[in-house]
């Protein structure tokens, strides 16, 4: 519910709540222009939200490498990101449990809300004997009250609402009040021999912090209380010191959660140091249910269809007789899967345009690839976008005018109605997605880098060196060669007869270890980002690479990395030398890039790709108030190509070369090589 009010909150109320996202538009505003900010920020507004993070089924498919889930198995799934309100949902391994044979579909949809609830209890550490008060008797306090009572322990149940404590009753609760200021502590000190109570599990959802004072003065010395719900943080110090009470934070379901290592990428944590992740407190919370020891019958109080489901988010938020909680019942005939459906209006086919297949929609190709090509309706006409989540591809296609949306790679490489293809997944499905479009005869424009690996670059090359496979148009998002400035540039060097020496500097900025870029998704920032310069550098000085040298700091702690903080060199056959300084370790307010090169008695500056100075030259200062990158002159040379035919826009062996640069560079610094003094 709490996603369905905020995304019904007016514009002003949102910026209030989050002044972090204004600075953020005010910056991009800076640097990008009003029109483009605009325009992504309206694009945000109207995307849809999928919601839902608790459901059971019925296995269809299993992805690579899952080997303990099997087509035809009932199993129950979470996660905000994957288990959504949808008849097929898309889950990670690790967020799904089979349900006991003893368990009820309907049950097991619970999963969620019951290892949340466990979670909480276990935070709490409750022994057999002991006296636990629970504040707040919704959904999550009744599944709260049945474990406590499991675990042996006498429960306390607190709510406002007296229907929820006769609820609770009915499930076994032997103490109920309604009132959870001093009745709650007098309740607690006359169960407990005068003691107190042994600890407080707080269920409940309000602003304001006096649930959390009376739960401290409830408690009993070195008492300790767990909050699960979400209530006031202001803390009276006078409530906890003199007792020295322990005050907890239950994350959700459980170790493994927000980690995504371990939600994503199927990392497990060990069970002998780990014995309760979020999927073990699934398993366990089922169990649970099978053993008759928690009961969630009288909990969904209930059903709608879900075409209806509009009118259960309705229920919930009006009246004064609000359900406990609702299932939603999907229709359980078996039905044809559907991985491609029609979202707009299909516009009839000029010969003048490029078709354009969306391999990926995350926010590079939304933000940048997607606007430029809605902006040249004379060159490209966006057919289909293909994304892992259905609704992801579905908003994209409905904010672009794309009349198909789809989750079918391999559809729309069969497709003969799509030219080309811009692919814009992560990083290490590039490869691969680039060799099986040039083989289904689709030209390509892949994202940076062009792949991860040098065996998938040998397979590239080698498709293209099959008499007439070049019929086909490969290029790769090295958009810096196509900037405005950049040819300024290549126009003053076009008639060097020396060699020249380019210095960059790249002010990365800093990226968490976790970031998927530094995984084997992203491959890291030197194969991801770092490409780009030696394409640029391959581009400027139009030679092959001769050497290369490379040099990484050596951090005294995980925080910085060696992939995102180097400097390497390159000579190259016509005498030249290019070098990179690539760090992480700067200030983010100072410029990101910035390129020096010396030629022939001249001097360049390039900064930001705003401002370019020469010493020397044929132009002297030329200056933008937005970044010009060469995004829209890079698109706009792939729709040439392939619709007036002639040269590719960046030579196959260029594009080739920037990879291998990368590989080489990634090669030597994960090797540590280097000459010793």
């Amino acid at each position: 519910m709490s996603g369905v009010k905020a995304s019904s909150a007016p514009l002003w109320r949102r910026a209030l709540q989050q002044p972090s996202d204004v600075r953020k538009v005010l910056d991009r505003i800076r640097s990008n222009g009003l029109r483009q900010t605009r325009d992504l920020v309206h694009r945000k507004l109207q995307t849809a939200h999928p919601i839902g993070y608790s459901a059971s089924g019925v296995v269809i498919a299993v992805g690579e490498g899952v080997e303990d889930i099997s087509v035809g198995m009932r199993v129950a799934c979470a996660g905000s990101q994957a288990a959504h309100h949808a008849e097929i949902v898309c889950v990670p391994r690790n967020l799904v449990v089979e349900v006991p044979e003893e368990v009820e579909l309907d049950e097991a949809s619970t999963v969620t809300l019951g290892a949340i609830a466990l979670q909480g209890v276990r935070r709490a550490q409750p022994t057999l004997g002991e006296t636990f008060i629970v504040v707040g008797l919704g959904i999550l306090g009744q599944l709260t009250q049945q474990i406590l009572k499991a675990n042996g322990v006498q429960v306390i149940g607190v709510d406002l609402d007296p229907e929820r404590i006769e609820l609770a009753r009915k499930n076994g609760l032997k103490h109920g009040l309604i009132d959870a200021s001093d009745e709650m502590v007098t309740t607690a000190y006359k169960l407990s021999n005068g003691y107190g109570a042994d600890g407080v599990i707080i269920t409940a959802a309000t602003s304001s912090s006096e649930v959390l004072s009376h739960s401290f003065k409830a408690c009993r010395r070195k008492g300790r209380v767990v909050l699960v719900g979400d209530v006031g943080m202001n803390i009276d110090r006078q409530d906890i010191y003199a007792k020295e009470l322990d005050f907890l934070i239950s994350t959700s379901y459980g170790p493994g959660r927000y980690d995504r290592l371990y939600e994503e990428n199927g990392m497990e944590y060990p069970l002998p140091y780990v014995r309760w992740t979020e999927n073990r407190n699934m398993g366990a919370y089922l169990n649970l249910v099978a053993s008759k020891q928690v009961s969630t019958r009288l909990l969904i109080t209930e059903h709608y269809e879900l075409e209806k489901a509009a009118k259960a988010y309705d229920a919930l938020q009006s009246g004064d007789r609000r359900p406990l909680s609702i299932l939603l019942d999907y229709d359980p005939t078996e039905k044809e899967l559907v991985r491609t459906i029609s979202v707009g209006c299909r516009k009839p086919h000029h010969s003048n345009l490029v078709r354009i297949g969306i391999i990926g929609a995350g926010g590079f190709a939304t933000n940048t690839l997607m606007p430029i090509m809605k902006c040249m309706p004379d060159c490209y006409d966006m057919v289909n976008v293909v994304t892992r989540q259905g609704h992801n591809a579905t908003n994209v296609a409905r904010q672009f005018d794309i009349p198909d949306a789809s989750t079918d790679f391999e559809a729309v490489l069969q497709n003969p109605n799509i030219d080309a293809l811009v692919i814009a997944t992560r990083h290490d499905l590039h490869g691969q997605m680039v060799l099986a479009a040039l083989k289904a005869g689709k030209h390509v424009m892949v994202e940076k880098p062009l792949c991860l690996t040098e065996a998938e670059a040998n397979e590239i090359e080698a498709h293209f060196a099959t008499d007439g496979k070049k019929d086909t148009i490969l290029m790769v998002g090295f958009n810096r060669r196509f900037s405005p400035m950049i040819k300024t540039i290549a126009d003053e060097l076009k008639d060097r007869t020396a060699p020249m020496v380019i210095n960059y500097r790249v002010n990365a900025g800093f990226i968490p270890s976790d970031h998927w870029v530094h995984d084997k998704e992203g491959g890291g920032r030197n194969l991801g980002e770092a490409c780009h310069f030696y394409d640029l550098f391959t581009a400027l000085t139009g030679a092959k690479a001769a050497s290369i040298s490379v040099h990484a700091i050596s951090p005294k702690t995980g925080y910085y990395r060696r992939t995102d903080n180097f400097t390497m060199s390159l000579n190259y056959s016509d005498g030249s030398i290019a070098n990179l300084t690539y760090t992480s370790l700067g200030a983010s307010k100072h410029p990101k890039e910035r390129m020096t090169i010396y030629a022939e008695g001249r001097v360049i500056d390039l900064e930001d790709f705003r401002t370019l100075h020469g010493d020397g030259t044929h132009f002297s200062s030329i200056e933008t108030k937005q970044m010009e990158k060469g995004h829209r002159e890079e698109m706009s040379a792939f729709a040439d190509a392939i619709l007036k035919g002639g040269e590719w826009p960046i030579p196959l062996w260029e594009l080739l070369q920037a990879t291998r640069i990368a590989l080489k560079v990634q090669e030597k610094i994960l090797s540590g090589e280097g000459e010793v003094l």
